[in-house]
């Protein structure tokens, strides 16, 4: 271990211990370090530490990264169990937590059968850190002050991530924008998971000053995702994002309804007018049949295939994060698409292979990446993890209500759509800015669902209402004889 490493290492003990004790102490400094939390997840690889590095390796994590988010959590959560804010349970079992253990379960099970195993346990220690800021996040975000503190500061992000993105463009001159995500895709896929949290807090019962904020907002990352120009992420984006509106907005007509609705229109056809040359340009460049059934090199049907190589070949996958480095060396060949075998997992190739990118990428779908590192049953246990987090958000969409904890239910829930169906395109759901985002996300939908299940179970009381209301208090109403 280097000097550096182990100066990071003493750093970070010192930081975790003095932010355990600071949120202890003070309820701002809780409140300062999940706004904190949020914000930093969408800049986190400027701010991380990455241990036993394999830069050039191809794949979402390339070492044991620890970055200001982990501290943040692990303070936020130590704090909040010792020490729970008045009124705030001090521990509960989230829903959906124990799929996720049994998930992380079965992916120690794929790295302990698989080679090689250094680049499962780089992915194994992320998982782990995103059930931390998961368990962070549910501990914290029980009332609405919390979930107000988790728009705020997820709008602040936005709001950083549009000017990046418009500076990119009309600066830069970048023709497919980034802002911090360092690829248009990945911050499609940001925008599609946090904008319909905004559309669901506009129309709750938040002040008004954080209402218009996130109209704002939602704003903000309607014209960002527009420079981004990805084919799948508008369309996901307007979806998810019409989705949200429906859920949440009241269906009576008035005259304001029909105006905001005009000016809406009026703005969408404004923004998709100006950038419609490069719309066409970008949709015209392959059709979806060329895409899933062509032979261009690494498109996406081409994914699909050395995913069903692997299973044909492998009943348990190629072990957790071990896409690239299998697919370059064997499965790839296999279906006559050449890669350069990777020497080994501590020698780094020759800088040429690495600037030219001639190695296997992550497969451009979530399924077929996770079918093909954990086979079948991993794909199998990883799918119920997914239907457990639709059925939790899914549950806020009856009764339809504006209270805060029951219309951001509802905002979570399409989040975790957009999530859900960009990542049948792209595999930066493992990326680490997304990964923290939405297990946040994740967390503060399992503490509503607990609050809500805790209020289905709680019985009436029916002494107290018997005293508010007695049944023997005379009748207001004069006797039949004196009629």
């Amino acid at each position: 271990m280097e000097l550096k490493d182990l100066v990071a290492l003493f750093l970070m003990a010192v930081a975790i211990s003095g932010g355990v004790v600071a949120t202890c102490l003070s309820q701002r400094a809780r409140a300062a370090s999940f706004f904190l939390l949020i914000l930093s997840s969408a800049f986190t690889d400027r701010v991380d530490v990455n241990f036993v590095t394999r830069y050039w390796y191809r794949a979402a994590t390339r070492g044991f990264e620890i970055s200001l988010v982990d501290i943040l959590a692990i303070s936020l959560l130590i704090s909040s169990l010792l020490l729970p804010r008045p009124g705030h349970r001090r521990w509960f079992w989230p829903a959906s937590f124990g799929a996720m253990i049994i998930y992380f379960l079965y992916c120690c099970f794929s790295v302990a059968i698989s080679e090689p195993k250094l680049f499962g346990l780089f992915e194994l220690s992320k998982i782990l850190r995103g059930i931390l800021v998961f368990l962070a996040a549910a501990m914290y975000v029980q009332t609405e002050r919390e979930l107000g503190l988790l728009v705020l500061a997820l709008g602040c992000a936005i709001c950083f991530q549009g000017v990046l993105a418009l500076k990119h463009r009309y600066v830069n001159g970048v023709y497919r924008v980034t802002g911090s995500l360092l690829d248009p895709n990945s911050l499609s896929m940001y925008l599609c998971t946090t904008a319909p949290v905004f559309l669901a807090a506009a129309t709750s019962n938040f002040p008004k000053y954080l209402k218009k904020f996130c109209l704002l907002c939602s704003g903000i990352a309607a014209v960002t995702i527009l420079l981004t120009i990805s084919r799948a992420g508008i369309p996901i984006f307007a979806l998810v994002a019409l989705g949200a509106t429906m859920a949440c907005a009241s269906f009576r007509i008035t005259f304001k309804k029909i105006t905001v609705v005009f000016l809406v229109c009026l703005a969408i056809g404004a923004m998709v007018y100006k950038s419609w040359d490069t719309l066409k340009v970008r949709y015209g460049q392959a059709s979806l049949k060329e895409e899933y059934l062509g032979e261009q090199f690494e498109n996406r049907g081409s994914y699909l295939r050395q995913a069903w190589a692997i299973l044909q070949d492998r009943f348990f996958g190629v072990g957790l994060n071990n896409w690239s480095y299998w697919v370059s060396e064997v499965y790839g060949p296999q279906l006559g698409i050449f890669y350069e075998a990777y020497p080994n997992t501590s020698d780094a190739p020759s800088k040429d292979a690495v600037g030219s990118f001639t190695f296997a990428p992550p497969a451009h779908s979530l399924v077929a990446l996770t079918a093909g590192e954990l086979g079948w049953p991993g794909l199998m246990i990883f799918l119920l993890v997914w239907l457990r987090w639709f059925q939790m958000g899914a549950s806020f969409l009856r009764p339809r209500s504006p209270e805060a904890m029951q219309r951001l239910g509802v905002g979570f829930f399409f989040s975790t759509c957009g999530i859900f169906l960009q990542s049948q395109t792209e595999w930066t759901y493992r990326q680490t800015h997304i990964f923290y985002t939405f297990n946040v996300l994740l967390g503060a939908l399992a503490s509503l669902y607990y609050v809500k299940r805790q209020a289905a179970r709680t019985p009436i009381d029916t002494d107290a209402v018997t005293e508010e209301f007695p049944s023997d208090v005379p009748s207001a109403e004069p006797p039949l004889a004196c009629r």
